[in-house]
């Protein structure tokens, strides 16, 4: 599923697109998304400025010049720029479109995505007022991610993956950062000293900033703002390598189960 670095793909290709346009329509085609998508949306937003193109954790934020739209791609979703009345495919469920006959069309086959309005502060609504600090933030440091692990009795995978203590670090790019900080993915989070903590903090952000440059991960559905896959896939060290040999020490990769999630990791290089 699209996770930060997808998402945040998504808004930096959106942004320039969006940034002062007008809304000109909202076309919804199926309104049975995660929550369905209001009745009354369409002539809301009609008109519009949109005013910036932010994120939090994985939703976006369409600013407009009073309210916000809140879209979040689900498990299988893409907002892609394309011209207005281009041809429509499978799973294409809505048109945003904009003033400078360009228009923003979600794609979303398991229809786990949302389009949402917010009349006042978009961080004050309840999907996102009680999130944890985002992997840049400098909230999100060695000594928060000390402190957090202390007396917890769970894997360090699993808690990197709890968005009330970190947000963005899914199943991908937790793998990968417990790689870059050789850390065993079933390792107690209470067992974690202070220097693993805070090359873990590293490994974390050096992770999702590499997905970023390259555009995000694309394993099937996601794409890009313009179409494009996300080329991530080709620099994992560890995710679905299940069986080859380590990039680093050759020892075979092995798959575990956490949570129903698959979970990689070299036994070589990860204590």
């Amino acid at each position: 599923m699209p996770e930060l670095p997808e998402v945040e793909t998504t808004r930096r290709g959106l942004a320039p697109h969006v940034r002062g346009r007008r809304i000109r329509a909202l076309k919804v085609y199926e309104r049975r998304l995660r929550w369905p998508v209001p009745a009354g949306l369409p002539a809301r937003v009609a008109g519009k400025r949109i005013v910036s193109a932010g994120r939090r954790a994985k939703y976006l934020l369409l600013r407009l010049e009073s309210g916000a739209l809140l879209v979040h791609l689900g498990m299988s979703g893409n907002l892609r720029v394309v011209a207005a009345g281009s041809p429509r495919v499978a799973h294409d469920h809505f048109d945003l479109v904009l003033d400078s006959n360009l228009a923003l069309r979600f794609n979303d086959p398991r229809r786990f995505g949302s389009l949402l309005y917010v009349r006042g502060d978009p961080l004050a609504h309840p999907l996102l007022t009680h999130l944890a600090p985002e992997p840049f933030a400098r909230a999100f440091d060695a000594q928060y991610l000390w402190r957090i692990t202390r007396g917890r009795r769970v894997a360090v995978k699993q808690l990197l993956m709890n968005s009330r203590l970190v947000v963005g670090v899914g199943n991908i790019y937790a793998s990968e950062a417990l790689y870059r900080a050789r850390i065993r993915p079933r390792r107690m989070a209470r067992s974690l000293t202070r220097p693993e903590a805070a090359r873990l903090v590293r490994a974390v952000r050096a992770v999702l900033a590499q997905a970023i440059r390259a555009g995000g991960t694309t394993l099937r559905d996601y794409l890009r703002a313009d179409g494009s896959p996300g080329y991530f896939r080709q620099r994992l060290y560890v995710y679905e390598r299940s069986g080859k040999p380590c990039r680093r020490c050759g020892t075979p990769v092995r798959a575990i189960t956490q949570g129903q999630r698959s979970t990689y990791y070299c036994p070589g290089c990860q204590k």
